[in-house]
């Protein structure tokens, strides 16, 4: 069975994350994203995988090479202009001759695909629709079903007095390559809006998929945040290594941590997890990290204080700064010695912050 992944979107949500890297790369656990789910596709016996894209393809291709890697043969398909959730996939309707799977290009998740691959095989539908449950279902589509898990009805971002049900459509579908025939060639059509509905319409049977395993899209700053932490805490209070790194004696290091191959941590470091340190991170003596993702080639100088915040490639965040809860750092931004950003503060790629300016 094939898989289709859309990858498009520029991730504006995301940013200032998603200025320099796209969202289907940004790192969970110091892993490409899309890395994630091509192993998550493999373990549930997928290996051939179409990346419908949209937004900066190269870096993608690049970090993903053939797929080879994470057991998958990856087909790259690039729209001209974008094309919506449906159009994306019919601009892949030559590779598509029997049952797929369509996969939201944002989306983190344990649901078991391969049961839901199953019953769709068993009941036969044209269509079968993931849903999970969440607490606030008013910012979603909600999916409306029958005792039998069959489809009724779409209720888009439902006020609060009209909600009639928590599943939200999680993203994932298995769909039969008839349901193409309802998508215009090279036009922006969304399945959401157009194809679902236009199924239900014509008396088609839609089977949905409930599921409570774990769900997340990760494309705010806090959600790419809070699905970081939730890995972590899987790992209870272990420390992990990804390759070598210089770690001093005297530093503090409380689990769940993940630190980067070649990072150098100094006397008197606090790190409390859950927090991810990238690849080739400094730690200077006295800084202390809390609950922070922390990419790649990033320097933390002397007493700076981190806390439940983002900071993205190759900052340089000098001493005595105070980074707080919600703050997301693009790259190579440079936060003045003795700056005190303000909660929630997202500081946009190459800036330099200065202490009088930080509030």
């Amino acid at each position: 069975m094939k898989a289709v992944i859309l990858v498009g979107g520029e991730g504006t949500r995301l940013q200032p994350l998603t200025c320099n890297t796209p969202k289907a790369i940004v790192p969970i656990l110091n892993r490409p994203f899309l890395e994630h789910m091509l192993r998550y596709l493999h373990s549930h016996g997928i290996t051939d995988v179409i990346l419908a894209m949209g937004y900066l393809p190269d870096p993608i291709q690049q970090c993903l090479g053939d797929g080879r890697q994470f057991g998958v043969k990856l087909t790259f398909l690039v729209e001209d202009s974008p094309l919506g959730t449906a159009g994306a996939v019919k601009n892949a309707e030559q590779f598509l001759d029997d049952t797929f799977v369509v996969f939201n290009g944002d989306v983190l998740t344990e649901i078991d695909l391969t049961d839901m691959i199953k019953r769709h095989r068993t009941v036969k539908p044209k269509a079968s629709i993931a849903l999970t449950l969440v607490d606030n279902p008013t910012i979603y589509g909600v999916v409306e079903t029958d005792a039998e898990n069959r489809v009724r009805r779409f209720v888009e971002k439902p006020s609060w007095d009209k909600v009639t049900t928590n599943m939200i459509n999680a993203g994932i579908y298995v769909l039969e390559p008839e349901v193409l025939a309802l998508i215009p060639p090279a036009t922006r059509f969304m399945f959401e809006h157009h194809v679902f509905p236009s199924l239900l319409e014509k008396g088609e049977l839609m089977l949905a998929y409930p599921s409570d395993a774990y769900w997340i899209d990760i494309g705010t700053p806090e959600k790419y945040l809070k699905a970081n932490h939730d890995l972590l805490r899987r790992w209870g209070k272990e420390v992990r290594k990804q390759g070598e790194s210089r770690i001093a004696p005297s530093a503090r290091i409380e689990g769940p941590v993940l630190i980067g191959r070649d990072c150098v941590i100094a006397e008197g470091v606090r790190i409390t997890g859950p927090t991810v340190l990238g690849p080739k991170c400094q730690v200077a003596a006295g800084a202390t990290i809390e609950r922070a993702v922390v990419w790649g080639g990033s320097k933390v100088a002397e007493e700076a204080l981190l806390q439940d915040c983002i900071v993205g490639a190759d900052n340089c965040i000098q001493s005595r700064c105070f980074i707080p809860e919600e703050c997301v750092l693009g790259d190579n931004v440079t936060v003045e010695s003795g700056s005190k950003l303000a909660r929630g503060a997202h500081v946009p790629p190459n800036s330099y912050v200065k202490s009088d300016l930080s509030g």
